[in-house]
C-alpha cells in the first residue's frame, strides 16, 4: 500500500447512485489493494448507501489525506457534512447540487497541492448543481475552471473503443459553428498525448466527419468537413500523428470496435457517446484530458430512477479507479 497514489473520490450528487457505487467499489479487494481512496463527501449518507446496499465498512472520518488509515473494510471520508438526514434518493436537490460542487472543489485543491495523485468522480446532476447555484454544464468544465485551465477535452474509454471530442455540452447548431481547425487540432493533439501517456506510443487515430458520410465530397452539408477539419487533420500528420480522416461515423466507429483505430476524434457529444455506451456502459470510464491533474469518472449519470434501491452497478467506477490508478504520477511512498 505504501507506494499505491493517494485517489480522492468524489461523492457525486448524494441523491443518486453515487454514494451506492462508492461503498461498493471501495471494498472491492483490486481497488482497496491499488489504491489509496480518500472519499470527499458526507459520511452519513456514505452510511445509509452501506446499509442500502448490506455491506457494513468502517467508515471514518478524517481530517486530511495523512490521517487516513487504510485497512480492509474500512473507508475513509473527509466529511463535509453538507447533506440533511432526511435528504431523499432519487429526487433533484438544490442542496445536493451544491454539496457536488464542494466535493469537487475540495479534491480538485487536494490535487493541485499535490496531496492525491487523482480524481475520481462519481456523478452528479446538471440541473440539481444549476439549482444549487453553481452554473457548469459539468464536471469538465467546473474543474477547468477550478484548476484554471483554458481548454480541455472529454475523453471516453471502453475496452473496445477510446474516444476524444471536439465539443460536448453545448446544442447540435452550436457546437457545429463552434469546430474550427485549430480546435479540431487541439483535440487530435490532446487525445494523441493522453494515448501515449497511457502507453500507445504510437496511436492510430480516425476523426469523424460532422455530416452524414463526412459530407461526401460535398454532397451533404456546407464544406464543414473540408473548412473545419481536413486542414487540422493535415497539420497533425505533417507533424508524424498518425492520424485518418474525416471519416463517416458510423463506418469509424465499426472500424475502431474491431481494432483498426486507437482513439476515435467525435465532432460533438452524442457522436461519441452513443457508440461507445452501446460497447461498453458498464466498463466505461470519463476521463478529462488537458487537466493539471488526472481525473477519471464513471460514464453514467445519477440515475435518480434506481438511486437507493441498492441495485445500481458499481464496475464503471471500479474501472474508473483502476483507470486513475494506472494514470496517476509517480506513486508517493507513505
Amino acid at each position: 500500500m505504501a507506494s499505491s497514489p493517494y485517489i480522492a473520490v468524489t461523492m457525486g450528487d448524494g441523491a443518486g447512485i453515487g454514494p451506492e457505487i462508492i461503498v461498493r467499489a471501495l471494498l472491492d479487494p483490486q481497488v482497496s489493494a491499488t489504491a489509496r481512496c480518500v472519499v470527499i463527501g458526507d459520511a452519513a449518507r456514505l452510511r445509509q448507501a452501506a446499509g442500502i446496499v448490506g455491506l457494513e465498512p468502517e467508515i471514518v472520518p478524517v481530517t486530511g489525506v495523512t490521517d487516513a488509515e487504510f485497512t480492509p473494510g474500512r473507508i475513509n471520508v473527509i466529511d463535509l457534512g453538507l447533506l440533511p438526514a432526511d435528504l431523499p434518493f432519487g429526487r433533484m436537490s438544490p442542496v445536493a447540487g451544491d454539496a457536488a460542487y464542494h466535493y469537487v472543489r475540495v479534491a480538485s485543491k487536494l490535487a493541485m497541492a499535490g496531496d492525491v495523485q487523482a480524481i475520481c468522480t462519481a456523478p452528479l446532476n446538471k440541473e440539481a448543481l444549476h439549482a444549487g447555484g453553481h452554473v457548469f454544464p459539468g464536471h469538465t468544465e467546473l474543474l477547468a475552471q477550478l484548476t484554471g485551465t483554458a481548454e480541455v477535452s472529454m475523453m471516453l474509454s471502453t475496452p473496445k473503443v477510446k474516444v476524444i471530442h471536439v465539443t460536448t455540452h453545448i446544442g447540435l447548431i452550436d457546437a457545429v459553428e463552434r469546430i474550427e481547425p485549430g480546435l479540431v487540432e487541439r483535440t487530435i493533439r490532446r487525445g494523441h498525448q493522453a494515448m501515449v501517456d497511457a502507453g500507445v506510443p504510437a496511436p492510430r487515430i480516425g476523426v469523424c466527419g460532422i455530416n452524414p458520410h463526412a459530407g461526401e465530397n460535398g454532397l451533404f452539408g456546407r464544406g464543414e468537413e473540408e473548412s473545419k477539419i481536413v486542414p487540422a487533420v493535415q497539420t497533425c500528420r505533417s507533424d508524424g500523428i498518425d492520424v485518418q480522416g474525416p471519416l463517416p461515423a458510423d463506418t469509424l466507429f465499426f472500424l475502431a470496435g474491431r481494432g483498426d483505430h486507437d482513439l476515435v476524434v467525435a465532432m460533438y457529444h452524442d457522436q461519441g457517446h452513443g457508440p461507445v455506451k452501446v460497447l461498453g456502459l458498464e466498463a466505461g470510464v470519463n476521463i478529462t484530458v488537458g487537466l493539471p491533474v488526472i481525473r477519471t469518472s464513471v460514464d453514467h449519470g445519477t440515475a435518480f430512477d434506481i438511486a437507493g434501491k441498492g441495485i445500481a452497478d458499481h464496475r464503471s467506477m471500479i474501472e474508473a479507479l483502476r483507470l486513475a490508478v494506472e494514470m496517476a504520477p509517480q506513486p508517493v511512498a507513505g
